[in-house]
């Protein structure tokens, strides 16, 4: 799930947040936190910890939204900080 590129992934996100691909950040989330449910144009993610925490995605004209990629973003890295992942 979380392996050795997670830094590259991370830093890709946060230099291209207000360019990238909705197809692309979808592709990882599905990557990280599994297959989601749609509702409308919005994909939702499960994520692990207590509560009932979500990342929720959504499509704008094929376009990521800049304050979705940074939740994401926050999200990948609570899952590393929580699984204890060493990152350099």
């Amino acid at each position: 799930m979380v392996d050795a590129d997670t830094d590259a992934v991370i830093q890709r996100l946060r230099n291209s947040r207000r360019s990238l691909r909705f197809a692309e950040l979808a592709r990882i989330c599905d990557r990280y936190f599994g297959r989601p449910r749609q509702r409308g144009s919005h994909l939702i993610y499960p994520v692990p910890w207590p509560g009932d925490p979500r990342v929720n995605i959504q499509n704008r004209r094929g376009m990521a939204k800049p304050e979705q990629v940074n939740q994401v973003v926050k999200a990948i890295e609570r899952l590393v900080q929580e699984r204890g992942e060493n990152r350099e």
